[in-house]
């Protein structure tokens, strides 16, 4: 995908699913386990996911409330019995909602601000692949992406990832690494998003 093709061709549905049974394969032993975010478990992690399942299918469907609110961090102690299930049921509807047309159009709210629709579309193609990959490394599943998806990510974060983000065990990720063309799209991306991508749980 370049710049000029419309964003709207973006299929997340495949993403959103692939992270819907990476959720779904996480045993509840495995909830304490380390991740590529420092300051997360796999737990606060799987909880952060289930809350930007809601908040941006939410901002699909163009519903300003506290769901498109600036979300507090992922904590494990949030989730519920069901989370198994649910989150994985909320991440596949997430992506039903972004296959209908009015999804990209327009505007639309999520973390508290109003944002371009196309532009949130965007920003949820980072989501979807980067804590695909957080997830799938931190429970030793496999993992790929669309690489149309992974466009996407990147585009937005060459836009907007910082390499002055700050660093250490407090914060979700750290700074924004760029790395030569030549490496893998998924590995750029997740650099660009603060990962290392030899990061592998100990």
């Amino acid at each position: 995908m370049s710049m000029a093709e419309p964003v709207s061709e973006i299929d997340l549905g495949p993403a959103a699913r692939r992270l819907a049974d990476l959720v779904a394969n996480v045993a509840d032993k495995d909830l304490a386990r380390p991740t590529p975010c420092p300051a997360y478990t796999l737990g606060d992690l799987i909880e952060h996911v289930g809350g930007m399942a809601i908040a941006f299918m939410a901002a699909a469907r163009k519903e300003r409330d506290a769901r498109t609110d600036e979300p507090p961090p992922g904590e494990a102690a949030r989730l519920d019995a069901d989370w198994r299930e649910r989150i994985p049921r909320d991440l596949r509807d997430l992506g039903l909602a972004w296959r209908e047309p009015s999804a990209w159009q327009g505007m639309t709210r999520i973390g508290g601000m109003d944002s371009p629709a196309e532009t949130v579309g965007l920003v949820l193609a980072d989501e979807l692949a980067v804590h695909g990959w957080d997830v799938a490394r931190a429970s030793k599943q496999p993992y790929t992406c669309e690489p149309d998806v992974l466009e996407a990510a990147r585009q937005f974060l060459e836009l907007f990832a910082s390499p002055d983000a700050p660093s250490g065990p407090e914060v979700p990720f750290g700074p924004a690494t760029v790395l030569l063309p030549e490496a893998p799209l998924l590995d750029r991306v997740v650099a660009l998003a603060g990962r290392d991508p030899g990061w592998s749980p100990a």
